[in-house]
């Protein structure tokens, strides 16, 4: 299979009844005709971090002042933020809140979140609980984010306890992911981004994960038409499902592939330690091997999977020193636990998901131990 010729900017539905909307796809889209027509007061709020705010914040910035220099009579309210997951707190969160507030924010004000998945997290709470809800705009920086986090209306913050445990889900009025900004993004976050990539062939489109295999060095290299690609496969992929299951009562938990896992991953080597999507890699890994062992999954569709994550240049193992009695311990505190039962998403082959709960609680223990003691 061959990379798809270069394509001109790409729109995604999100079809959510009252609350769709859109996801603009393409180079050098963060800019006030494509951002302004979707703010619907007189004040913007732009929450970024620390190390996308030198990039591309001014831009963002002025862009609307002079678009919109009547109606704004200059109140964008910049709150720039420490970059990295110890940020995605309760007291991340309102560090917000202290700025918007000390600004006199009212409930006509419109978030943009300018950055990756963690500043779209932390600005999409904020903005679903500010004042009871005001809009806003995603405008995600690194793959991970453009491919995930920013679609969907997930939002929320990580607990000592565990990951992503106080949130909302909330949808924001629209999506932009400028590709260009991924040009500026390190190696390592780019792999990362690569493990939710992934994750839809392996769910729902064994065809594109079959793309991937054969096109893993132009994505790694990061050739245009291979961006826009993935990018709109993804945004596609889990448009479908976010559809079907807005607030994950069903379906949608299938695009937690990997992720009781990974959860488990970051809590246990300390936030921040692992990119999320290094801890997915190794849980989409776990996982494969987990349905391999109780018969769902062929040894061919593991070793496919296993390949293709390396790769993209992820790791398919916990790191040294986790110990299993820990992770097993922070998997049974997962929001995907049902009666005490750890519920996870297992392949049946390429392309096809499903939800399991009722696997023999040895084999979880039994693949846990077996890959942190391959990691010691």
């Amino acid at each position: 299979m061959t990379a798809p010729t270069p394509s001109a900017d790409q729109t995604v539905d999100i079809d959510l009844g009252a609350c769709a909307y859109q996801v603009r796809i393409g180079r050098d889209l963060l800019r006030a005709d494509e951002i302004a027509p979707w703010i619907g007061g007189a004040q913007i709020c732009i929450i970024t971090d620390d190390c996308v705010a030198p990039l591309y914040l001014e831009k963002v910035r002025d862009s609307l002042r002079d678009a919109l220099g009547d109606v704004l009579s200059g109140k964008v309210i910049e709150i720039i933020l420490p970059h990295g997951e110890q940020i995605k707190t309760l007291n991340g969160v309102a560090r917000v809140f202290d700025a918007m507030l000390a600004a006199r924010c009212e409930r006509e004000t419109t978030v943009l979140a300018l950055g990756g998945g963690v500043v779209g997290d932390i600005a999409g709470f904020a903005a679903a609980c500010y004042q009871r809800g005001v809009a806003f705009i995603q405008l995600p920086t690194t793959l991970l984010a453009q491919v995930d986090s920013s679609v969907g209306g997930k939002t929320g913050v990580n607990h000592a306890r565990g990951k992503n445990m106080i949130g909302a889900f909330y949808q924001p009025r629209r999506v932009i992911a400028d590709t260009a900004t991924l040009d500026t993004l390190d190696r390592r976050q780019f792999a990362a981004g690569m493990a939710e990539v992934i994750k839809y062939g392996i769910i729902d489109d064994a065809d594109f994960f079959a793309w991937l295999e054969a096109n893993i060095e132009a994505v790694m290299a990061r050739k245009p038409d291979a961006l826009a690609h993935i990018i709109a496969q993804s945004c596609t992929s889990k448009a479908k499902i976010v559809a079907r299951d807005e607030r994950e009562s069903g379906v949608r938990a299938l695009l937690n592939l990997g992720h009781t896992f990974a959860h488990a991953i970051e809590a246990g080597a300390g936030y921040g330690q692992w990119l999320h999507g290094e801890a997915v890699a190794t849980g989409i890994a776990m996982a494969a091997y987990l349905a391999r062992g109780i018969g769902k999954l062929s040894g061919d569709d593991e070793q496919r999977i296993v390949r293709l994550l390396s790769a993209a240049e992820l790791p398919v193992s916990p790191f040294a020193g986790l110990a299993a009695d820990k992770m097993l311990a922070l998997m049974k505190g997962d929001k995907k636990v049902r009666a005490g039962k750890v519920r996870l998403i297992l392949p049946n082959g390429i392309g096809n998901c499903e939800i399991v709960d009722d696997y023999p609680p040895k084999l979880l223990t039994d693949t846990v131990a077996h890959f942190t003691a391959a990691s010691s």
